[in-house]
């Protein structure tokens, strides 16, 4: 059971925080950017998920809000093992793993067959939760970009890389559903033409 009975500490005022392990690290240190990024696409998840739960909401709009609660749940476990260094892990700690990976690619091929074919580049939009979504999506690459870096400085676990690039496809492709869902058009890329 996690008990936060006291919010703040005053521990971070100087620009340093402590990892799962009690190592002491800068603010900014890659380990703490990546984590503190899978939290920011954790919470642009929980905008679209609470779209999803609004009253007004289509039917399956339901079945999108577990997925996305499922994924918040995940990057949470993500986050807590990018917060820990590999000899502090603990046996039972939650980690991305190969099935996770898997589960994302099942759900894109998926969504995926039920989408019209695309003839052009998507532009963000095609409705509020898409539009949450495709921030999500955003938010992931960076999050990925954040790690790569990471792992080429520190380890990270095995599928950390992999799931982050998965589910920024699925994030594509979840926020071309909910165009769908709520019969919303999806704005396209119109090249200049010269």
């Amino acid at each position: 059971m996690v008990r936060l009975n006291r919010i703040y500490t005053k521990a971070g005022d100087g620009g340093d925080t402590r990892l799962v392990g009690g190592q002491k690290v800068r603010k900014n240190a890659l380990r703490i950017e990546a984590y503190g990024t899978i939290d920011e696409l954790s919470a642009c998840i929980g905008l679209a998920r609470t779209a999803l739960l609004e009253p007004n909401a289509p039917a399956e709009a339901d079945g999108l809000a577990r997925v996305l609660t499922r994924l918040q749940n995940e990057l949470f476990n993500l986050g807590s093992d990018l917060a820990t260094l590999p000899a502090d892990r603990h046996a039972r700690q939650p980690v991305i793993e190969a099935r996770h990976v898997a589960a994302l690619e099942r759900e894109i091929d998926d969504w995926n067959a039920t989408l019209p074919e695309l003839r052009s580049f998507v532009l963000p939009g095609g409705g509020i939760v898409a539009s949450y979504l495709h921030l999500a999506r955003t938010v992931c690459r960076r999050a990925e970009r954040q790690i790569v870096g990471l792992r080429d400085a520190e380890v990270v676990g095995d599928q950390t890389l992999p799931y982050v690039n998965r589910l920024s496809d699925a994030l594509f492709v979840m926020s071309r559903r909910a165009s769908r869902l709520y019969g919303e058009s999806e704005p396209l890329w119109e090249p200049e033409k010269t």
